[in-house]
């Protein structure tokens, strides 16, 4: 696989697109061995570094883009094995546009690196856009936010990016939730993976690890490394239920024939 620029966008705050970043990022290296970079590129207000105990760093994106030192400076490793570029907290005006240039040296040293956007239709998510391979677009399974995906999604589209999918977080199953059928016929863009509302993630957040880290076994840390293997076009691995089904309907072909 060479390597793969994944731009994580949304329109609407309370999503969880940051929370998405650290945990496929995590996820990309702890189960699949891959060299993995995150980018904070959410300018205005950027939350990645806190989500994973990052409180203050010295040399962040912003510096980077606006030429007080090299990109390589700002990158820090983390003890999870992803590589990150942190943005600032008080965060001063910065010239975006360049985002792609510093990007793209990166590809040689990365097998995937993953932005985290701006939440805001500007010039922020726009850099975004253009530094992207493909664009990862986090909604939640209700109308408002539906609204919001479809506008980004548009917005791709008018700027010739190309949308990988959507990532349905916070699913709770219930039936007045759309459905990843029906966001998927709204969009015009395919569901790549629900993945279900669980507290551990809420707990995981408090201190600041992945709940792909603190609780590899829920639900939810499930879905991540099935949303990571189909990023990576890893097959999936059939479960013995489907090998079974499988055989019997060869043998129910072979006793027609």
């Amino acid at each position: 696989m060479s390597s793969r620029v994944y731009g994580i966008i949304a329109l609407k705050g309370g999503v969880g697109k940051t929370t998405v970043v650290e945990n496929l990022g995590a996820t990309f290296v702890k189960d699949f061995q891959k060299k993995v970079l995150v980018v904070d590129a959410n300018f205005s207000t950027p939350h990645l570094g806190l989500h994973i105990g990052m409180i203050n760093p010295t040399h962040t994106l912003h510096s980077v883009l606006n030429g007080e030192y090299p990109v390589y400076d700002a990158i820090y490793q983390h003890d999870l094995g992803f590589h990150i570029i942190p943005g600032k907290l008080s965060s001063p005006p910065t010239n975006v546009k360049i985002l792609k240039d510093k990007i793209e040296p990166l590809r040689e040293i990365y097998d995937v690196i993953l932005i985290d956007s701006s939440p805001s239709l500007d010039k922020e998510m726009l850099a975004t856009m253009l530094a992207s391979d493909e664009l990862l677009v986090v909604s939640s399974p209700d109308y408002p936010t539906l609204s919001s995906t479809i506008h980004a999604v548009n917005l791709a589209k008018q700027q010739n990016a190309p949308i990988r999918g959507i990532i349905l977080n916070k699913v709770r199953n219930k039936r007045f939730e759309i459905s990843s059928r029906d966001v998927a016929k709204a969009s015009e863009v395919k569901v790549l993976a629900s993945l279900p509302e669980n507290i551990k993630v809420l707990s995981s957040l408090s201190v600041m690890t992945p709940v792909v880290v603190k609780y590899p076994s829920q639900d939810v840390s499930k879905a991540y490394r099935d949303l990571a293997s189909s990023l990576l076009d890893i097959p999936k691995k059939k479960s013995r239920f489907s090998k079974i089904k499988e055989r019997l309907k060869k043998k129910e072909v072979e006793e027609g024939d």
